[in-house]
């Protein structure tokens, strides 16, 4: 299957539902929002999946972009999609791992831009954003958005703290920043 993001420009994707590439609704209503905050900026893309949401950052001038993705052949794949648009003065990574357990692998590295997107019924929400916090990944300023079903809570975090959340049909993404 291929996934097209900004600019028609094409991604691979991985047969059957291992990975979910996120809606392309959701995936402009994310950039709508958060529009003139990813250039320039780091990017974090937490189970990247195919990588489509780190590679439309990558298309709108981020200029540090890290997936972290469990899965190998997502991995590879990620990085395969990601080379392919990478500018020389971007940089990309792909680390392989799980959520939350892989996040204390970046500590000293701060993201401007988070994006979360486990499995809807996972039970690492509370975990990983715990570990974001924990482990300081969020710049101040920073915004971290969490997709998930619309009728799940997401546990408080503190000192992120949740700005909104924003119903898709059967998506949610909900916003915290960093103070």
């Amino acid at each position: 299957m291929t996934l097209r993001i900004i600019g028609n420009r094409a991604l691979k994707t991985l047969p059957g539902e291992t990975t979910r590439p996120t809606a392309a609704r959701v995936r402009e209503a994310l950039f709508n929002i958060w529009q003139g905050d990813v250039d320039g900026k780091r990017w974090l893309d937490l189970c990247g999946g195919s990588g489509s949401m780190g590679a439309e950052a990558l298309c709108r001038g981020a200029v540090d972009v890290v997936a972290v993705e469990q899965w190998g052949k997502a991995c590879a794949l990620i990085q395969e999609n990601w080379q392919g648009l990478a500018q020389p003065q971007q940089r990309i990574q792909v680390v392989r791992g799980q959520v939350p357990g892989i996040l204390k692998t970046l500590v000293g590295r701060e993201f401007d831009c988070i994006y979360f997107d486990p499995p809807y019924a996972s039970e690492c929400y509370g975990p990983t954003l715990a570990a974001i916090a924990q482990h300081h990944l969020l710049a101040p300023q920073g915004q971290l958005a969490v997709e998930h079903h619309p009728q799940r809570s997401l546990p408080p975090c503190p000192p992120l703290t949740l700005h909104r959340t924003k119903v898709y049909g059967n998506t949610a993404l909900s916003f915290f920043y960093q103070p």
